[in-house]
């Protein structure tokens, strides 16, 4: 068993150098704008300026082929994903509006209940001085909680800000 394994290791060796020795015996040469070839012959490269590569081993990474719009997608399921955000295909104006519509009153739910937190933390805040709770014997806790409850108000301000410029971008 030993045996059979070393002469397919041996075998093995064989074949590869042979190969080895086939692709070493191509040329490959590197023309102006990064283009590497070994289909060229010397004269070829040499008109067109190319260099030779000795040594150097070259790695070929396939790239994906960049989708070209307007080519018709592949049928089935990713053709129908396709076709909805094609400018071509339009939305009714009626069903538009009616989106517009709950996108707003959504928007403005948010709104409302952000506005009613934001009030809550605020209250809570007390101008930066809240009530001391019995677990914050530590003064530190303390500070650490009045932090917090600032960092939040922040948040909460951002926030609204946001909901608010989305509404604005919305039709009225």
């Amino acid at each position: 068993m030993i045996f059979a394994s070393g002469s397919r290791l041996a075998l093995l060796a064989v074949l590869c150098s042979a190969g080895w020795v086939h692709a070493q015996g191509n040329t490959v040469y590197r023309c102006p704008g990064n283009i590497y070839t070994d289909t060229i012959s010397a004269k070829e490269a040499k008109e067109r300026d190319c260099r030779t590569l000795e040594g150097v081993p070259i790695t070929v990474i396939q790239s994906i082929k960049p989708r070209v719009e307007g080519k018709p997608a592949a049928q089935g399921a990713s053709a129908a994903r396709n076709s909805e955000g094609r400018a071509d295909a339009r939305i009714d104006a009626g069903a538009q509006r009616s989106r517009d519509s709950d996108a707003r009153r959504i928007l403005e739910a948010e709104l409302r209940a952000e506005t009613e937190r934001l009030e809550a933390l605020q209250k809570e805040y007390n101008s930066g001085e809240p009530e001391r709770r019995g677990d914050e014997r530590n003064y530190q806790k303390y500070q650490d909680r009045v932090a917090e409850l600032k960092a939040g108000i922040a948040r909460k301000e951002g926030d609204i800000a946001a909901l608010k410029r989305e509404l604005a971008k919305l039709p009225q």
